[in-house]
């Protein structure tokens, strides 16, 4: 008879779908976690950033009435902010332009302690226009430039190590700082740039006569908003011009041979074939490397930006050679001059962080422009 309390136990045997951990899979999740807390931790270092600047800025914008908008803050332009207490206690915050209107009714009023802060009081409208004024200029020379460079390198150049080179060089400029940018456009286009005038400056380094007793003078366009746009063009044609060949080269070769085949041109194959079908990542990098460039101190600086000016460009001339010679403010600029060359105090920070919100909303709202249009683009052509 067996007996079955001597049998050995049985045992359980391994279940072949259990998840196995290995030394392999403990350091990739090691490596994971770390990945997934360095993302957090730049996550919210810029919430955080992002959540202070509305705090304090938001309540410069906004208000609690009717229109709900700080209008005096988007149409008047920087000015100094007065402060002063009159000798019946009596404590004043205003405007210089308002101050000294105040002056004028008040001839009799006795001011005790007065203070002065440079550029905190008044608006950003100068700053916006110039602004837009440079962005435009730097929109319609680098887009030119950079889409048709983008094409000529993707679709009609040879392969070979010169172009590789001019690749190469293309994609080194995109590294290079913005300040060296300026000091290029500050001896570029400030002091040697041509330009046709009746009567050359001293430092003109060559005048080539023309007709009607004109001269072309390369003496630069000096400090002006046309120098400036240029500059800016300059400093983001590397990008765009990289970001556009890559959208060229997304598109399968079978779109061009296809429309080769069918007798068209080698021109309206890529009008045709190609171009509508890339235009959606072209423009989603275009608009994106303005913005950027929208953002930059040092080459508008340089080249075109002051930090106070009493006239808007429209105001101060009566020609379109005058228009583009001037210079003008720049919101960048007109940040780091709150933030960085005056005193502080109390009563600069208001400007400060206006400035910075209404900077970063509207760099916002390009980045999502840019969102909207390569999705709404992207539905109307598809491959």
């Amino acid at each position: 008879m067996h007996d079955q309390a001597t049998d050995p136990p049985l045992q359980k045997s391994e279940n072949p779908f259990q998840k196995k951990i290995t030394p392999q899979k403990r350091q990739d999740a090691v490596v994971s976690t770390v990945l997934r807390m360095a993302t957090y931790f730049i996550l919210i270092c810029a919430a955080f950033i992002f959540l202070d600047i509305i705090r304090k800025g938001a309540p410069v914008v906004f208000q609690t009435e009717f229109p709900f908008v700080n209008t005096k803050f988007f149409t008047d332009s920087p000015e100094t902010l007065m402060t002063f207490e009159t000798e019946d206690g009596t404590f004043y915050k205003m405007d210089f332009s308002d101050y000294s209107q105040w002056k004028r009714d008040n001839p009799e009023g006795r001011i005790v302690e007065e203070h002065s802060h440079a550029y905190s009081g008044g608006g950003i409208f100068g700053p916006l226009v110039g602004t837009a004024l440079l962005t435009i200029i730097c929109i319609i020379v680098a887009l030119f430039v950079g889409l048709t460079t983008a094409v000529y390198l993707n679709e009609y150049s040879s392969k070979g190590r010169f172009m590789d080179m001019v690749r190469l060089a293309i994609m080194n400029l995109a590294g290079v700082p913005s300040i060296v940018f300026g000091l290029f456009g500050l001896g570029l286009f400030c002091f040697v740039a041509p330009v046709i005038t009746g009567e050359p400056q001293e430092r003109s380094i060559l005048n080539i006569p023309l007709f009607g007793g004109n001269f072309l003078a390369f003496q630069g366009w000096g400090t002006s908003m046309i120098a400036g746009g240029f500059t800016l063009a300059v400093m983001i044609l590397p990008v765009i011009i990289a970001a556009c060949e890559e959208s060229l080269k997304a598109i399968p070769m079978g779109f061009r041979e296809a429309s080769l085949a069918l007798g068209a041109t080698k021109w309206q194959s890529i009008s045709k074939s190609v171009l509508p079908y890339a235009f959606p990542g072209m423009l989603t990098a275009s608009i994106l490397g303005i913005t950027r460039v929208a953002g930059e101190t040092a080459p508008i600086m340089f080249t075109a930006a002051l930090a106070h000016k009493d006239k808007l460009p429209w105001q101060d001339t009566d020609s379109i050679g005058g228009f583009f010679s001037q210079s003008v403010q720049a919101m960048p600029y007109h940040i780091y001059t709150v933030a960085a060359r005056i005193p502080q105090s109390e009563y600069t920070k208001p400007m400060q962080f206006g400035s910075v919100f209404v900077f970063m909303v509207l760099v916002m709202c390009f980045a999502a422009l840019s969102i909207f249009m390569r999705i709404n683009y992207r539905k109307r052509v598809k491959w």
